[in-house]
């Protein structure tokens, strides 16, 4: 029976075409399958139209703001267009700035090294590493796991009102969780954050492929977000937001591009003025073809209809949640409880089996790629496992071997080109699995659980 019966009442919009949607991968137990991408929340597939996007423009590709050419001017032209196109995508303020980088980790390791002297950062301990770690520079208060919204909300109001009463004040928070998928209440956190004189920036990484994301209707300051988590493929980011503090600033990196004006000085040194644009945070030849993927991106989830995408997705979710629930030996991670909305991210733990060992046997086995480790927020997934913060673990390199536990997770992630029988096979495998074993001998090697090739089928 299908894991979407229940739902076979509501009229689901299809999946949108992604790159890798027909590729086949071989089973160690033989023969081969349709590969399953249910890892979205590492990398999601480019959508078809983006690279349909890109593919088209390639043999246009030019220098941008460098040429009196054609195609340098057919490339300037795109390039400031993208940047419109993802400030209408997030609902920016008429003064907002959207600045390009290669990633979240990027945009916000730029917005710490703006940080005005003397400011100080709060932060939940919840948070990706692209949003814990990037503050080195700066006073910085790591909260405490909340275990639900408005424990968030109250934590961080303590916080604030507690503070050094001097200097400037950020706020990082998630949108939606890496590893449990939750929503977090960013617009009563924004306005906790304002109403103390702070201002907040939300690492959009994991909600703007999943939801739409409004800056000016969440009233945060700024929104950092990458593009290979938004069906766009190459190394870029968005860090948009109040203008100020970048404006303000030493450039992030030094080089052509930023610089509006250099001359030398009579005593040998040199002059600069930098614009006060976002091309002071964009030094070098930008990457155009990534830039323009993610505005096409944008374009494409804003044309298929948000809503119909969020309903669909929603659906998965219901569907992954009913049929892990169906076995008893599965834990679901969580903070804020069974019935906290959440995006397409989930993770878990299986009874008797090392996580590592799992996730292999899904690939494997059963031509499903998902995630292990500690998803590069090992704060948080310690938190969640209940185990002691100095107990040894490594993102995605478990040291266990197979069988044995391990201080890891297992995340099935999934999103708008995700096709429903993916989901049920996940589900499917799962159960199979926990309730049969696996059909294969494991061992460890460089630090990953693989299938041992030498040995006999069990």
């Amino acid at each position: 029976m299908s894991v979407f019966t229940a739902a076979a009442d509501q009229s689901l919009c299809a999946p949108l075409p992604v790159l890798g949607e027909d590729v086949r991968v071989p089973l160690v137990t033989g023969g081969e399958v349709t590969y399953a991408a249910l890892d979205y929340a590492a990398s999601a597939p480019a959508l078809q139209r983006v690279w349909d996007d890109v593919a088209a423009y390639a043999p246009y590709y030019g220098s941008v703001h460098r040429g009196a050419g054609y195609l340098s001017q057919l490339s300037t032209d795109l390039f400031e267009n993208s940047r419109a196109t993802v400030a209408e995508f997030l609902g920016c303020r008429a003064d907002d700035q959207v600045v390009f980088t290669r990633s979240t980790t990027d945009s916000l390791n730029l917005l710490a090294a703006v940080l005005p002297a003397d400011c100080q950062v709060f932060v939940y301990e919840t948070e990706h590493h692209a949003s814990l770690l990037p503050w080195r520079d700066a006073r910085v208060t790591y909260l405490n796991a909340p275990r639900t919204p408005a424990q968030a909300v109250e934590s961080l109001e303590r916080a604030l009102a507690d503070r050094e009463p001097y200097g400037p004040v950020l706020v990082c928070v998630t949108g939606a969780s890496n590893v449990t998928g939750e929503l977090w209440p960013v617009k009563e956190l924004a306005a906790a954050a304002h109403a103390h004189g702070a201002r907040i920036v939300l690492d959009a990484a994991q909600l703007a492929p999943h939801h739409p994301v409004d800056i000016a209707e969440l009233d945060v300051d700024w929104v950092a977000f990458s593009g290979h988590k938004l069906y766009a493929p190459f190394g870029s980011g968005v860090l948009a937001g109040r203008a100020d503090w970048l404006r303000e600033a030493e450039p992030y990196l030094a080089g052509g591009g930023a610089s509006r004006k250099v001359a030398r000085r009579a005593d040998g040194g040199v002059d600069v003025e930098w614009h006060s644009t976002a091309a002071r945070h964009e030094a070098g030849s930008p990457n155009v073809i990534g830039v323009y993927s993610i505005a096409s991106a944008c374009k494409a989830l804003t044309e298929a209809g948000f809503e119909n995408l969020v309903a669909r997705e929603q659906a998965l979710v219901a569907a992954v949640r009913a049929g892990l629930a169906e076995v008893p030996q599965v834990k679901v991670l969580s903070l804020f409880g069974d019935d906290a909305p959440r995006v397409g991210v989930i993770s878990f733990v299986v009874e008797g089996w090392n996580s590592s060992h799992f996730a292999a046997a899904l690939s494997a086995e059963y031509g499903i790629g998902v995630r292990d480790g500690l998803f590069c927020a090992h704060p948080l997934v310690r938190t969640l496992l209940g185990s002691d913060p100095e107990q040894v673990g490594e993102c995605g390199a478990p040291e266990a071997e197979p069988g044995e536990r391990s201080l890891n997770a297992i995340r099935v992630s999934f999103g708008a080109g995700t096709p429903e029988e993916h989901i049920e096979r996940f589900v499917r495998a799962v159960k199979e699995l926990v309730s049969e074993g696996a059909q294969w001998k494991y061992r460890t090697e460089g630090g990953r659980c693989v299938p041992d090739r030498g040995a006999a089928q069990l």
